[in-house]
């Protein structure tokens, strides 16, 4: 009784030993699930950002200056030294915005004093306030009309300070010849009205031309400052951007590590690839449809570079290949012969009406083995051909292929190999 009651208590150990290990290997799983979801997380994130990039520099590329194509090539680092920063850009904007509406002010007040001279004739009066259309029985007048216009008006529109006034003494101008324009269109040419208008315009224009150069000249110096402000800006934008680039750039590397590294503790907790489940990866793939061998060789290719081909045959040393390639091809040839058996299944009942004609093709089905055959080793070249590319590309440029191709795996992987 007393041995029997030792082996009840060793099984009893044993259980709760292999749930107590059960339980561990559950909890570092999912420990290993919570690291590759922050990883996707910020994979998304940083590709939300290089999204903004691409987008700045496709705009960047539509409009691009053409006074800058005489200048010399600035380094991205020397760029941000010698441009000032957005904010400093955005604050020099405003400083001119201000410099140049204060010197706009003043001829406006200039032209003020014009304003005041003609509408202190004599002969203004007629032009002081809009026309009583209905008290003067004008029925046709905004039929000839299309925008009247007076001084009144324009008094209260120099005035205005809710944003809707005057921006330019070009506008007021464009206004005072309106109101002598439209007298002068209305009224008879021999009329008092168009005569006093068409006095009164001739002595506006003599006043304005001496005010015109002071115009010319600001509006020449505001486009200067606009042109600048502009290319200043582009350049500030381009640095920033630049930089924001290399800073995203190198977060994927690192993620790229992080996931390298993530993946390699994952392997090492998986237990070990024995001789039978290689010698059974082998003669998995060679059941494998030309396409799916294609997708099994880029696995070994790449995270082996020396996995190479200049012959028709290929020898793939399982030996040599490490554990995560061995797992991933293991997960992988039984995924997709599962995928095969399925479509196999799908066809069998047509296969069977068609198995005494398919007796008299053997012979022809024999010489197109061969063919197969060789075909299959071309794929095969193509595809080792393909995955030397990959491997010559930088880390950070393989990060979005490394996400997809393997953190998919990781999820659905690590469940099955880990113990």
């Amino acid at each position: 009784m007393e041995v029997m009651g030792a082996s009840v208590d060793s099984a009893q150990d044993n259980d709760i030993a292999g749930t107590g290990k059960h339980e561990a290997n559950v909890s570092e799983l999912d420990g290993f699930k919570h690291r590759v979801d922050e990883i996707l997380m910020k994979v998304d994130q940083l590709e939300q950002r290089v999204n903004g990039v691409e987008q700045f520099y496709l705009n960047a590329s539509k409009k691009q200056v053409n006074t800058l194509k005489g200048s010399s090539v600035v380094k991205d680092k020397d760029k941000e030294r010698q441009i000032p920063s957005l904010k400093k850009q955005q604050l020099d904007a405003s400083r001119r915005e201000a410099a140049a509406t204060k010197r706009m002010q003043e001829l406006m007040r200039q032209f003020g004093t014009i304003l005041r001279q003609i509408t202190q004739h004599k002969w203004a009066w007629p032009f002081m306030q809009p026309v009583d259309v209905k008290g003067l029985g004008l029925d046709d007048y905004y039929e000839v009309i299309d925008k009247p216009m007076d001084f009144s008006t324009i008094k209260n529109q120099m005035e205005a300070k809710d944003g809707t006034g005057y921006k330019n003494v070009r506008e007021i101008c464009a206004d005072v010849r309106l109101v002598f324009k439209n007298a002068m269109k209305y009224n008879a040419e021999k009329s008092d009205v168009h005569v006093m208008a068409k006095t009164l315009l001739e002595k506006f224009e003599e006043r304005w031309l001496q005010l015109l150069p002071k115009v010319t000249e600001e509006e020449k110096r505001r486009d200067e400052e606009e042109s600048v402000a502009q290319m200043d800006m582009q350049l500030a934008q381009e640095a920033a951007y630049a930089k924001l680039a290399r800073d995203i750039s190198n977060e994927l590397y690192e993620v790229d590590l992080h996931l390298e590294e993530l993946r390699e503790m994952v392997v090492r907790k998986c237990r070990k690839i024995s001789t039978e489940d290689k010698r059974n990866i082998g003669t998995a793939l060679s059941l494998l449809s030309p396409e799916d061998l294609l997708k099994a060789l880029e696995i070994v290719a790449q995270n082996n570079p020396s996995f190479q081909s200049t012959a028709e045959e290929i020898n793939l040393d399982m030996d040599a290949q490490s554990e995560s390639t061995l797992w991933r091809l293991k997960f992988f040839v039984k995924d997709a012969l599962e995928v095969q058996g399925k479509t196999s299944l799908s066809t069998g009942a047509d296969n069977n009406n068609t198995n005494n004609s398919n007796k008299n093709k053997n012979n022809h089905s024999n010489s197109n083995q061969k063919v197969q055959n060789n075909k299959r080793k071309r794929e095969i070249c193509d595809a080792i051909a393909i995955s030397a590319k990959k491997r010559s590309k930088k880390p950070h440029d393989r990060i979005t292929e490394n996400i997809v191709k393997g953190d998919a795996e990781f999820h659905m992987n690590s469940e099955r190999a880990f113990s």
